[in-house]
């Protein structure tokens, strides 16, 4: 049943959000090679951010489904619906992450496997945002919304943050290490959050408005 539901799932993909998110990250990686003069570290690490948080403004567009309240009466579960989804935007994914990297020079690229756990974090938060979005309400695509509430959540991180609290360290920062291990906590929480929200039917949400 699963493999039937491929090219269905497959031709509903939101493929112009996607696109769109993955041309915006690339491009805002490849700015440190753009510039004059030797390779800023500082230029890199925030290119790299800029494209981590593009990608996953393209991902919280995932789960839009016009067709959603119909879908809802197939005989496979939300779960394994949702799971295709990830399934097959995935690769896609992790290969513009490994492309944004290369992008950036050498001597510019901060640590690659600790901003991949933040772009990692970034994009999981996302895509739980969505979920929840379609577990507590009727909103066929919530992709909008979901985009809008993680950028004004990076935008409040960044400026509203206390310095001590920050999660956007530099490398140069003695608290890089420590950051970085609560970007794993905030990755394992989201993750934990995402999978419950998918699991959670939206049949009975459902029941009442169409029987009315």
């Amino acid at each position: 049943m699963s493999r039937a539901l491929l090219r269905p799932v497959w031709r509903t993909l939101p493929r112009r959000a996607l696109a769109a998110a993955a041309a915006a990250g690339l491009l805002l990686a490849a700015v440190p090679r753009m510039q004059s003069g030797p390779p800023d570290p500082q230029l890199g690490l925030f290119a790299l951010r800029a494209a981590a948080l593009a990608f996953a403004l393209g991902l919280a567009f995932l789960l839009d489904d016009p067709a959603r309240h119909l879908t809802t009466a197939v005989p496979v579960r939300r779960p394994v619906r949702i799971g295709l989804r990830v399934a097959l935007v995935l690769p896609w994914a992790a290969l513009c992450w490994t492309a944004a990297l290369l992008l950036v020079p050498a001597p510019a690229r901060p640590p690659a496997g600790d901003l991949t756990l933040e772009a990692a974090a970034t994009a999981v938060l996302a895509l739980t945002a969505a979920a929840l979005t379609t577990r507590r309400t009727l909103v066929t695509e919530p992709g909008v919304m979901t985009s809008t509430w993680l950028l004004c959540t990076a935008a409040a991180a960044y400026l509203l943050l206390p310095h001590d609290r920050t999660l956007l360290v530099t490398p140069d920062d003695p608290r890089w290490q420590t950051t970085h291990t609560h970007w794993a906590l905030l990755l394992a929480a989201a993750t934990a959050v995402g999978l419950r929200a998918c699991t959670d039917p939206v049949r009975a949400r459902l029941r009442p408005r169409l029987s009315s």
